[in-house]
């Protein structure tokens, strides 16, 4: 029961994607990062999420970065696996930000 709570709450994977607002290729095009607004509907705000395309490997994309009441995306790489996303740094592939933990996780 505790995991299905934890995937129906927590799990980055499920969150709807909305409107792509930003893509940046990292220098080497290894990777490639999406931003989206997502609307989850008539009482929320809306929020940003960051999905991370691996170009060079056959894996799935995955949810990188979730921010609530935003609606605009910055993605800047500072090298090939350094992403810089609304002034969030992340190390790519195995860091991710949800701002329901207020913290980065490997």
């Amino acid at each position: 029961m505790g995991y299905g709570v934890y995937r129906l709450s927590y799990d980055l994977d499920r969150l709807p994607k909305g409107t792509l607002i930003a893509e940046e290729t990292s220098p080497n095009k290894t990777y490639a990062v999406k931003a989206y607004t997502s609307d989850a509907g008539a009482t929320t705000s809306y929020s940003v999420i960051a999905e991370l395309s691996f170009n060079k490997a056959s894996k799935p994309s995955e949810i990188i970065y979730f921010q609530y009441k935003e609606s605009a995306a910055s993605i800047r790489w500072q090298d090939d696996s350094t992403v810089i996303i609304n002034n969030v740094e992340l190390h790519m592939p195995n860091e991710k930000y949800d701002y329901r933990h207020n913290k980065k996780k490997r």
